[in-house]
């Protein structure tokens, strides 16, 4: 199949990932990178443009286009696949010349940060929509979807695997992800408690001023290889779900465990599904759990790294790489 993908083409991104998946499934897939308006640079014109305004700068979107209408005249794609392509225009990508029109959404479909009034308004005329929230289905078919897809998350071996930890630093526990609300009090609580032993990556903990002011590491984003890397810094690896999106699973869910971390997750029925307790993973439902948990860490590390161990075989033996993804929802269309 010529699969005519839009999605953000930056290193680490969960879109590029994808678009690999369906090249190695044995499909012929051209890119369209989308960031410039998904996520324009801080401080240029779009991003100056889509503070003021509220929208997306109009001539980012139309150079989108302008590329996309370019590219499929020479292509002729038997597919165009939208990666959360909320912000481009609807009514254009459904009137690309292909024989099927797929969107993606990897967040909470009915969560209105993840959608448009004009996707809203289109929704119905995609062929399939495809989600990784379960509870997605049955709202998208009463929405009025012609046909929806769940997939779960998934890994990207290029990204996800064991690698040696750069630097001999070791701490007990730590977390690679954004900064949100409902996440402050309890990387506060645990720096103030583990200090030095806490590791926290991710955009926007820079600036959290109570973070700041204890001995733990405090770091930005990290990507791809640095992604691994930092995993392995990690005996604990927290597993964090947003609640905004109503998560029961995430992206970190598979990219933990198969970077080598042991996994330490908010307890959820797919999380029990993926990984069994206490010899695969550790799951908690409150801070009482977790800090119980991280006790028998620092006693037992090398039951730790057993049980990180196993958890690794287990989500890297079963078919949760992002092709196994692209090849199900091949398999929906067909």
């Amino acid at each position: 199949m010529k699969v005519l993908y839009i999605g953000d083409d930056w290193t680490g991104s969960n879109a590029r990932s994808l678009a690999d998946g369906f090249q190695q499934a044995g499909h012929d897939v051209v890119v369209i990178d989308s960031t410039a308006v998904t996520l324009p640079a801080r401080l240029s014109p779009s991003w100056l443009f889509s503070k003021a305004a509220g929208r997306r700068a109009p001539w980012t979107t139309a150079a989108i286009h302008a590329e996309i209408d370019s590219v499929a005249a020479r292509f002729k794609p038997d597919m165009l696949f939208a990666f959360k392509s909320v912000h481009l225009d609807q009514r254009r990508l459904l009137d690309t010349p292909a024989a099927l029109h797929v969107h993606y959404s990897p967040d909470d479909a009915s969560n209105p940060e993840n959608t448009s009034p004009d996707y809203l308004a289109h929704e119905s005329a995609w062929d399939l929509v495809v989600t990784t929230k379960r509870h997605n289905v049955p709202e998208l078919l009463a929405r009025g979807a012609a046909a929806v897809k769940f997939v779960r998350s998934a890994y990207d071996p290029a990204w996800h695997h064991p690698r040696a930890r750069r630097g001999s630093r070791r701490f007990l526990a730590g977390f690679i992800g954004a900064r949100r609300p409902d996440r402050h009090a309890l990387m506060i609580d645990l720096a103030r408690e583990y200090g030095s032993e806490f590791l926290v990556h991710g955009p926007g903990w820079r600036r959290v001023p109570q973070l700041g002011a204890t001995s733990a590491e405090v770091g930005g984003a990290v990507y791809g290889q640095r992604f691994a890397a930092a995993v392995a810094s990690i005996t604990a690896n927290l597993v964090l779900l947003n609640s905004d999106n109503r998560d029961t699973h995430t992206c970190r869910s598979f990219e933990i465990p198969a970077a080598g971390g042991l996994f330490v997750g908010e307890r959820t029925d797919e999380h029990a599904e993926l990984l069994d307790e206490r010899t695969e993973c550790f799951l908690f439902s409150d801070r009482a759990e977790l800090r119980e948990i991280l006790g028998w860490c620092t006693s037992r590390p090398d039951a730790a790294a057993q049980v990180a161990a196993a958890g690794y075989r287990r989500i890297t033996g079963e078919r949760h790489r992002y092709v196994d993804r692209a090849e199900e929802i091949i398999d929906a269309l067909s």
